[in-house]
């Protein structure tokens, strides 16, 4: 046997051995998700929400010590709230200070639970184009409205969706605290309330950083 046969006949004993290999290496594997619409997934944010939408004051939502759920013109430490993703869409709702999920009820009624509740305290989030966002249960589908005369118990007559402007979540500065300039209002009759215009124009402050 030459030489030549010798490696040829060796070359060919290695053929099924790549083959297997290759075939190996070229298996479909699962490709990990990169939508951009999973970035928010587990993401925390720390907000105040503020709403004038039919509404006869200005208010930020508070959860309350009781459970109960009402607008303050003011902001406070049960008016920071934490939101949290679940999915892509769905957050749930924390009071910082109470530690009371915001929950809603089958008649639309609002309401603070020590407990989180996948049917009663996920809500679906909507980002607008003026920076401002509505709030749905994601189970039932109503639309999460501040109680009409700070009373969470009063008849919720539907009357439209309620549009919450997200805030930093940070206090006003006190008067004591000098060299600290306390936090403009927004111009909420502005049709740009928190100075978007610009770059960021879409972009709901619910994810500013």
């Amino acid at each position: 046997m030459g030489w030549e046969e010798a490696r040829s006949e060796h070359l060919g004993l290695w053929v099924p051995v790549l083959a297997v290999l290759l075939l190996g290496a070229c298996q479909a594997y699962p490709i990990p998700d990169s939508s951009p619409l999973l970035q928010f997934g587990g993401q925390v944010r720390q907000r105040y929400l503020y709403t004038d939408d039919a509404q006869e004051t200005e208010a930020h939502l508070e959860i309350r010590a009781d459970g109960t759920v009402a607008g303050a013109a003011r902001r406070s430490p049960e008016s920071l709230l934490e939101l949290k993703a679940l999915k892509p869409g769905v957050i749930q709702i924390l009071g910082v200070k109470t530690s009371r999920f915001l929950c809603q009820g089958p008649d639309g009624t609002l309401y603070g639970s020590l407990h989180f509740d996948p049917v009663a305290c996920s809500f679906q989030e909507v980002l607008l184009e003026d920076g401002y966002n509505i709030y749905h249960s994601e189970t039932l589908g109503l639309p999460l409205r501040l109680p009409p005369h700070n009373s969470p118990y009063q008849d919720l007559a539907p009357r439209g969706p309620a549009r919450f402007l997200p805030l930093p979540g940070l206090l006003p500065a006190t008067p004591e605290s000098p060299g600290i300039p306390a936090l403009e209002p927004p111009d909420v009759g502005s049709s740009d309330p928190l100075s978007m215009v610009g770059p960021s124009q879409g972009r709901s402050p619910s994810y500013a950083s």
